[in-house]
């Protein structure tokens, strides 16, 4: 079956063998890049979150201005900021922070995390602001300590009451990575940039990889609504 595969790509001018496993490496790239941004992002969001709805001014502010400045800035500025600007810093390029700085997706994997965590940061925080009183006036009721009942109540109905929106974040996190292209990284616009400038086919090129990204947005918005169908059940009526 590959056989008749392969034999039928190298029979197209544009679609071969050749240019599918491009395509692949660049799908590879880009779903590296999403997923590590993604993990990190949401690791990084949860303390900022706490540190968000917390009332001392010296903890929440600091977190506020992180949270303004990335969220109001455009990712492709934050991405060359990153990349072309760290490179600059007196010093950089005799230390040991060299070889990491110098591949071009570690850069960009912290501009993705940087910009994931300051919208992942207010969404959670929104969702833990709406968490209702009396949830929190049970724990303290059973006399649960203040981290206790952030960890058993207002973080799990948190995440439940952010899952929609954070929904929408990963997708617009799948989307934003096309960007990578512009440093260097071979993603899946990356690799269509090299299927046009070899054949000249814009149409062929981009249109197959806007497929890929269809594709894969359907499967996170499958996942998610199997997640929220899951994570929701308790709300659903009872059957008769």
């Amino acid at each position: 079956m590959l056989e008749s595969l392969y034999a039928f790509l190298d029979q197209n001018e544009i679609f071969t063998s050749t240019t599918i496993v491009h395509y692949w490496s660049g799908l590879t790239t880009t779903v590296q890049l999403v997923v590590l941004s993604l993990i990190l992002g949401l690791i990084l969001s949860v303390p900022l979150a706490v540190a968000r709805t917390s009332k001392n001014p010296w903890i929440n502010r600091p977190v506020w201005i992180y949270v303004y400045v990335f969220r109001g800035t455009p990712l492709l500025i934050q991405l060359y900021l990153i990349y072309y600007g760290v490179a600059k810093i007196e010093g950089i390029q005799q230390s040991m922070f060299w070889a990491i700085v110098e591949d071009a997706f570690y850069p960009c994997l912290f501009a993705f995390v940087l910009n994931t965590a300051a919208y992942t940061t207010e969404i959670l925080r929104g969702a833990m602001m709406a968490t209702p009183n009396g949830e929190i006036e049970a724990g303290k009721a059973y006399g649960m300590s203040r981290f206790t009942i952030l960890r058993r109540i207002i973080l799990p109905s948190s995440f439940r009451r952010a899952l929609p929106a954070y929904s929408n974040e990963v997708i617009f996190m799948l989307h934003a990575s096309s960007i990578a292209s512009v440093v260097t990284i071979i993603d899946l616009t990356g690799a269509a940039r090299d299927i046009y400038a070899r054949f000249y086919a814009p149409f062929d090129a981009f249109l197959f990889v806007a497929a890929i990204y269809l594709c894969l947005t359907f499967s996170i918005v499958y996942g998610f609504k199997r997640l929220e169908h899951r994570w929701h059940r308790h709300l659903r009526p009872l059957e008769s």
